[in-house]
């Protein structure tokens, strides 16, 4: 039994730390990290997770705007030179300190091939390490964004990578595991304490870190709940605090629900779907002699064959904005609405193009997607092979969880897909480079999944990822975007629109790039 003053001692501790308890973040989604590699894969949830404890020499603001982090100041000195002073007394997890050199191995990192980032990172050009608080980064060409691509890079110690043997980044797609898969050492505002793999993953509050804290939470739980009801349930029963993904059929009930808020906001994140347009035949599907999406005709019928409002209003619940852009935002294509306006649903016209292409008898292929990625991919997909078959495509929906979905797809192993494109960039190079343009080195076309080759379109994207007048760069821009959609290489769905979830008590900052920034949390 306890003593009278320690008794006493307990209750003054909790009134001088009220709430104290509450001060652990337990927050879900639908999936879990890929991994805790920071340079490994480029996908949402796993880059937030690791955006915890790993940082970038830049960050954004509430408005996404670019600010200093783990460089203090900058300056281009040439239209090919930037120079980056270093935060004085920033340390790793581990003590450490952070130098020039570590900064210059993280960008080397990133550039290899097993970097999902190694596009961004080569588009940095060759880090030089001054002195030890000086990195310049000298360029082979002009790049228009280059602070842009700067923020897509983590920076992790050299001499932990080299103790751990992972100077490399892991390689996902071919199911790799490293000591850096489920451990980490960064600098960020919080400390990995333990990693379990589609169960939970926790971390702890960094007492040595630089920043300014503008909430209060100490500790954080993260737990991927697959299913949507218990997802539900979980936080309305006070379980987990946050969702960052609710179901958009349960976002009505949940601004009803007492003891829990929904905040909503656009998203910059354009859903489409890609078509294998390489083959000769379709890997998938019931046609070995022939591959339909070659012929621009057989693209442009599944477009109008789309019925988009009725995605929006029946499954999207509304929380989704239809577009014909293929650019995560508006801004991208300098907000001209000619870009946003999509092919109108039209059956008679759809079944017209698949008989005059040569398929008025329609054909089978399988369509790849995740279940566990977006607002209701595998959803989607159904939807989908309900309006296709009323021009006689006949879809097999393969729902996977993305850990398995992503290493297929960057296999090229489809012949029809979901794709969702997104993030804090709203600059058309950004999707141009890695999504549009044709397969390549150096990350050039990582998720042309369907290796759509344009000439027109390259010349014109290559030209614009290197042109320093600004008047110039917006009508190179334009002229290939429009030729990617007049040739309905992709057909764009929708932008989604963020629901979040939380319990009442819970106070977040919601970010375009559906981005949780923890030290901005408040638990009350």
């Amino acid at each position: 039994m306890r003593s009278p003053l320690a008794l006493l001692l307990v209750c003054l501790a909790l009134w001088a730390h009220p709430g104290a308890s509450a001060q652990t973040l337990r927050w879900a989604s639908q999936g879990d990290s890929l991994t805790m590699d920071p340079h490994a894969q480029n996908e949402g949830v796993t880059n937030n997770l690791n955006g915890q404890v790993y940082e970038r020499l830049v960050q954004r603001d509430r408005q996404l705007a670019i600010t200093p982090s783990l460089a203090v100041s900058w300056q281009q000195t040439s239209p090919l030179v930037w120079r980056f002073k270093l935060r004085p007394g920033v340390k790793f997890h581990d003590g450490t300190a952070l130098t020039a050199d570590d900064v210059v191995f993280s960008i080397l990192r990133a550039q290899l091939p097993t970097s999902n980032f190694n596009v961004y990172a080569v588009a940095l050009g060759v880090p030089v390490a001054v002195d030890k608080t000086t990195v310049e980064f000298r360029l082979a060409r002009y790049n228009p964004v280059f602070l842009q691509h700067l923020d897509t890079i983590s920076i992790m110690s050299r001499a932990w990578c080299e103790l751990h043997k992972v100077t490399r980044p892991l390689d996902l797609k071919n199911k790799e595991e490293s000591h850096a898969a489920f451990n980490a050492n960064g600098t960020g505002p919080y400390l990995l304490a333990s990693r379990q793999p589609g169960i939970k993953t926790t971390f702890k509050r960094n007492p040595q870190w630089w920043g300014a804290w503008q909430g209060n939470v100490q500790a954080i739980e993260y737990t991927p709940i697959a299913n949507d009801a218990t997802r539900l349930a979980a936080l309305v029963s006070g379980q987990i605090d946050f969702v960052l993904d609710p179901a958009p059929r349960d976002v009505p009930r949940l601004r009803n629900t007492a003891g829990v808020k929904v905040l909503e906001a656009p998203e910059n994140r354009v859903l489409f779907i890609g078509m294998d347009q390489q083959r000769d035949s379709l890997l998938y599907g019931s046609l070995k002699d022939r591959n339909p999406f070659k012929d621009a005709r057989v693209r442009r019928a599944l477009y109008q064959a789309i019925d988009i409002e009725t995605i929006k209003s029946k499954l999207m619940n509304g929380l989704s904005a239809p577009t014909g852009n293929l650019l995560a935002s508006p801004l991208g294509s300098y907000s001209d609405p000619a870009f946003e306006v999509r092919l109108p649903f039209d059956l008679p016209r759809a079944r017209a193009l698949m008989a005059e292409a040569g398929y008025a008898d329609g054909f089978e292929v399988t369509i790849d997607c995740p279940n566990n990625r977006y607002i209701n991919d595998e959803e989607i997909c159904v939807a989908l092979a309900a309006m296709w078959s009323q021009i006689k495509v006949k879809l097999k929906v393969n729902a996977q969880p993305r850990a398995l979905w992503f290493p297929k797809m960057e296999k090229f192993d489809t012949s029809l897909y979901l794709l969702g494109w997104g993030g804090p960039i709203t600059d058309a190079e950004t999707t141009f480079t890695p999504v549009l343009r044709a397969p390549a080195e150096n990350g050039v076309g990582l998720y042309n999944w369907g290796r759509v080759k344009n000439d027109k379109f390259e010349q014109l994207a290559i030209a614009s990822s290197q042109e320093a007048d600004p008047k110039k760069r917006e009508a190179l821009v334009k002229a290939a975007l429009h030729e990617y959609q007049a040739q309905t290489h992709l057909i764009p769905l929708h932008r989604q629109l963020i629901p979040w979830a939380m319990r009442s008590t819970v106070d977040v900052v919601p970010r375009a790039d559906n981005w949780l920034e923890v030290p901005w949390v408040n638990l009350r």
